[in-house]
């Protein structure tokens, strides 16, 4: 028995590992897991590892949330069983392995609410279509100069910005410090295998965006957790903070831009010679179709919706056009590799498998009902009189949950049990903002900053 765990251990183990860090989201993004010695992960790697279900069933201020029906895997503090993906495993650190898993209850069936399990069963959809999925992802954050537990006695307020005051997109005059952490960033992501394309500064001060490499939507968003993690603990060893809050101060907010193609057999079914080929265009239509509704997944906390203001960047109309960034679907066209859609709505709050499964099921519904998308925007798509041909983007929590609670194709293609559990935990969430002490007024209240800023 010892030997088989020793021969066992040392095949999915790096040399030298003390220890291996279980990884996984719940519905909020958080990044949660626990810490198993090597010889426990043996016996677990294919079995899985009990994870109480109560992951599921509280807030981000550790809260039970109630509201919802509780399906029989639900209620009582039952295990749930989290599957190591054994192609996830990397050295995190000398002596620290760590592998991202999938959430599954005891008959082997997925939980039906598992983040991860979501995206794989939306992209396997789409490979029935003979289609294969590319994403990529701009990931925007902010780093402060103070260190966490400083930031945490101001409350996450009154911070000081890292590289500089000014903020000024593409600009090379941050200061060293700021160009010390991206470069000790990029340098751990280079470590772990996960590959980054570009780095720069962003309009906020102290704000940053990192573009991950085009890549399988799963392999992504496995990439895009793991960025998240490496830039805090990078913040936190050089005495720093970073936040992926949506709008972390009063000035700009920030987003994370999904990057998408489609392609059959290496060829790249997005590029047409003309202009947006017919599968982007239906593609367009899913996407806008279900914009209202899925906005109330990718902007999934209070803060999210503050950053919707014409004119600062992000999109606030169900929109689209070719090369157009103030549309909320842009196409890039004219290219047979880089001809994709830029979904630019979510936020830098957004759960990773969520975003993407919802990129996903637009697309699908576009292709399997034929949705014809409405016209391109050729101008600008901000400050749009109200009540025109361009509907707004729903600019609040309430307002997009009911979106979504309407919307029968995202149902269709997410699962009613998925819709109605997050409409439920986003109703408690509107609740709790307006019952212990958030402040729909301000810029941005401190309920908010204590409840948002370290998380996801």
């Amino acid at each position: 028995m010892g030997s088989d765990v020793a021969e066992t251990t040392t095949s999915t183990t790096s040399e030298g590992s003390r220890s291996v860090r279980l990884e996984a989201t719940n519905h909020d993004g958080s990044f949660l897991g626990k810490i198993v010695s090597p010889a426990k992960f043996a016996s677990g790697r294919e079995s899985g590892f009990a994870f109480a279900d109560i992951l599921f069933a509280i807030d981000l201020g550790n809260e039970i949330v109630f509201g919802d029906a509780y399906p029989d895997w639900r209620g009582n503090l039952y295990d749930i069983q989290m599957v190591p993906d054994l192609s996830t495993m990397v050295e995190w650190r000398p002596g620290l392995d760590a592998v991202i898993g999938d959430y599954w209850l005891k008959d082997g069936s997925p939980v039906p609410i598992c983040p991860r399990n979501l995206l794989r069963r939306l992209v396997a959809q789409l490979g029935e279509h003979g289609l294969a999925v590319t994403t990529a992802v701009e990931i925007e954050a902010t780093l402060f100069e103070e260190s966490i537990h400083d930031a945490r006695l101001r409350g996450y307020r009154d911070l000081t910005p890292l590289g500089g005051s000014t903020g000024a997109t593409y600009h090379l005059a941050r200061s060293g410090d700021w160009v010390a952490y991206m470069e000790a960033v990029v340098s751990r992501l280079d470590d772990l295998g996960i590959v980054w394309e570009a780095w720069t500064d962003e309009a906020a001060a102290g704000q940053t965006e990192l573009n991950l490499a085009p890549q399988d939507p799963l392999v992504l968003a496995d990439a895009w957790v793991r960025t998240r993690q490496v830039m805090r603990e990078v913040a936190f060893d050089r005495g720093h903070t970073v936040s992926f809050m949506a709008k972390p101060t009063a000035g700009f907010g920030q987003g994370a831009h999904v990057n998408v193609s489609l392609s059959r057999d290496g060829v790249n079914l997005f590029h047409a010679a003309d202009g947006p080929s017919e599968l982007m265009t239906k593609s367009v239509g899913g996407l806008l179709a279900t914009m209202a509704g899925a906005t109330s997944v990718i902007m999934p906390q209070i803060t999210s919706y503050r950053r919707l203001v014409d004119l600062t960047g992000p999109p606030t109309t169900i929109s689209w056009g070719v090369n157009n960034k103030t549309a909320a679907v842009r196409a890039i066209v004219g290219h047979p590799k880089y001809s994709r859609l830029e979904y630019r709505v979510p936020g830098a709050d957004v759960n990773p498998y969520l975003a993407l499964a919802v990129v996903a099921a637009g697309m699908l519904a576009g292709i399997e009902r034929d949705i014809e998308p409405p016209a391109q925007v050729s101008h600008m798509a901000w400050c749009l009189p109200p009540g025109g041909d361009v509907p707004r983007i729903p600019d609040t929590m309430s307002k997009a949950f009911e979106a979504l609670g309407s919307d029968s194709i995202l149902r269709a293609y997410l699962g009613e049990e998925f819709v109605d559990f997050w409409i439920a935990s986003r109703r408690w969430e509107w609740m709790e903002f307006h019952t212990k002490g958030g402040d729909p007024h301000a810029d941005l209240s401190a309920w908010e900053s204590r409840r948002y800023f370290e998380f996801p």
